[in-house]
């Protein structure tokens, strides 16, 4: 993949100058490998025989930006939140950590009194939210991946409350069962939306691409999007609560492993990245009740093959199609991580979707028209990181990233 931004120098204050836009050469990103990192349980990152990008002078207005590293030494940073009226802010590590990261100081502290996780896989300690009414409803939402007595693995979602540096009466609210024997496919993103918490879980790897797909399967609460009441219970307006066939907590269903969720600031929809098989990665807004078609219908092939996995879903009626995706053979966008951008120290990126890209190690940027979406100029795609989550500083309008390594920086963009 050819490089997007100039090689940036290092100076004392941990600043390095980012480039993007026509003014340099802009180019459209199409030699991604698909998310082959994401589900190889090594982590090794695939490479591409893709010829790479070609210039694309159109794309994007000139922006010029500064990479800040804000802390260091963070191992497999997972997600973010910011604390409202505060310089600091949580990140979670894979393993099993919950810090405290003053973004001013760079200081991190662990804090204590987090759930223990099965951190083996693509599993750990993975999303964080703050309730929305935070600092006044004090509690800290986190998703991670919980083992039972056979050796079989779920996702789970609970709460504790923050106080300085400790997480207590921490409880868990919510496991989407079956237990599976696998260590792939967890999702696992979360949001609170007009008072409900939103919660992804993935289809844990199962490869029965066909109708009794376990994403299908209605009874299970695997490949879907919950949705619960602050306290982990079962809102009584959700789609399916009377229908003894589909378990109360969906919300939506079809989906193979949402790894990227984000609330649009103007419309209200929640968008989502989802991992497709060979390729077949996806930009979807949420509908409620409704089917995403995975397996049944997906622009992805098996791996190592061209043969499609399903049907394109333009040919289903019955599942709902991605207002943005990347068939079988593009080289894909494995997703994790998505903002919107709403803040002010970068006008012109006003509206702009931005979501990590893990496999192809680059920060992805769309621009958004109402359902019209198109992939416009990457950022970071110099540096070769492997982007986990991203997100916009309430206060400055700074763009956060965390980086998917074992020794792993967490840097923001701020103007030049």
């Amino acid at each position: 993949m050819s490089q997007q931004i100039t090689p940036p120098p290092t100076d004392i204050d941990r600043r390095s100058v980012l480039k993007t836009g026509a003014a340099l050469g802009v180019f459209s990103v199409s030699g991604c490998i698909g998310d082959l990192g994401e589900d190889d349980p090594t982590g090794e990152d695939p490479t591409s025989d893709d010829e790479g990008p070609t210039p694309d002078g159109e794309n994007g207005e000139s922006v010029d930006a500064v990479i800040e590293e804000v802390a260091t030494g963070l191992a497999n940073p997972w997600a973010m939140a910011f604390i409202p009226d505060s310089s600091s802010m949580l990140v979670t590590e894979l393993g099993g950590t919950l810090n405290l990261v003053d973004r001013e100081e760079g200081s991190v502290e662990e804090i204590d009194g987090t759930p223990e996780v099965y951190a083996e896989g693509q599993g750990g300690l993975l999303d964080v939210a703050l309730h929305p009414e935070f600092p006044d409803e004090s509690w800290v939402y986190l998703t991670y991946s919980v083992v039972n007595d056979d050796g079989e693995s779920a996702t789970a979602i609970g709460r504790g409350q923050l106080e300085d540096t400790q997480l207590t009466a921490f409880e868990e609210l919510f496991v989407a069962e079956p237990f599976i024997d696998s260590n792939g496919h967890f999702g696992s993103r979360a949001l609170f939306d007009e008072g409900a918490l939103y919660m992804t879980t993935g289809d844990r790897q199962q490869k029965d691409f066909g109708p009794d797909h376990v994403a299908q399967d209605t009874t299970n609460e695997l490949g879907a999007t919950l949705r619960l009441a602050p306290d982990g219970s079962i809102p009584e307006d959700n789609p399916f609560v009377d229908d003894p066939d589909v378990a109360d907590a969906i919300y939506s269903y079809g989906h193979r492993n949402v790894q990227a969720m984000t609330v649009h600031p103007e419309t209200g929809e929640i968008w989502q990245g989802e991992h497709g098989e060979e390729d077949g990665d996806e930009i979807n807004i949420v509908e409620e009740g409704e089917n995403f078609g995975w397996p049944i219908a997906t622009y992805g092939c098996e791996y190592g093959t061209d043969t499609p996995v399903g049907d394109q879903p333009d040919e289903r009626e019955e599942t709902v199609a991605p207002v943005y995706y990347w068939e079988c053979g593009s080289g894909g966008f494995p997703p994790s991580g998505m903002t919107f951008y709403d803040g002010e120290a970068f006008p012109d990126w006003q509206g702009d979707l931005f979501m990590g890209n893990l496999a192809g190690g680059y920060l992805g940027r769309f621009s958004v028209d109402g359902r019209e979406v198109e992939e416009i100029d990457p950022l970071l795609s110099d540096q070769g990181w492997r982007v986990r989550d991203v997100k916009v500083a309430p206060d400055t309008g700074h763009l956060y990233v965390v980086v998917d390594e074992g020794d792993a920086p967490l840097v923001r963009l701020v103007p030049e």
